[in-house]
């Protein structure tokens, strides 16, 4: 476990030995899964003002499956379409990388004090997606962190159209919460 902790620790912090490290061990994907469920329990609990013990649920659920898709989205769109030609990785690798990227998550927790929760969010929001880049960038060896932001966003656009195309035909999952 102190393992874990120490890794979460260096995610958050950025260093991107860390990521290369996780990279290139596949032993630690379940290390990986653990951190995104720690994540999505901290922000399920962190808004459970909002979706209660539904929401928490729905958070964790959702992230996993969040979790693999995105990883999926990322190599194909990292090494077919944008790939350099020293590009070598495999969706474990991005598993594993994109994993340990959720780290910061853990703070959002913190959302549960009373008029913090936007602002928690939202700087764990942006860590999270500084950290997803340095995960993206190693594992797919860019030299680019521009690169790797592209990725990013190639990759969120695809996620969203498809969480758009998936809810259209079955509608929002009874246990999500309802924002706005």
């Amino acid at each position: 476990m102190n393992v874990l902790i120490q890794r979460m620790i260096r995610a958050a912090k950025l260093d991107v030995t860390l990521y290369e490290e996780v990279e290139a061990d596949p032993s630690t994907l379940g290390q990986a899964m653990a951190v995104v469920i720690l994540s999505s329990v901290a922000a399920g609990f962190g808004s459970m003002s909002v979706g209660g013990v539904r929401g928490l649920i729905a958070f964790t659920v959702m992230a996993l499956a969040g979790w693999y898709v995105w990883a999926y989205i990322t190599y194909f769109v990292g090494t077919k379409l944008l790939a350099q030609p020293q590009t070598r990785t495999n969706p474990g690798e991005l598993l594993r990388t994109i994993g340990f990227s959720s780290a910061p998550g853990v703070l959002r927790f913190l959302g549960v004090i009373p008029g913090m929760g936007g602002l928690v969010m939202f700087v764990t929001g942006v860590w999270m997606l500084v950290a997803m880049v340095i995960a993206v960038r190693q594992a797919l060896d860019f030299t680019s962190t521009g690169r790797a932001v592209a990725v990013c966003l190639i990759g969120w656009v695809i996620q969203a159209v498809l969480l758009a195309v998936v809810f259209s035909l079955f509608g929002r999952p009874a246990m999500t919460p309802h924002w706005g």
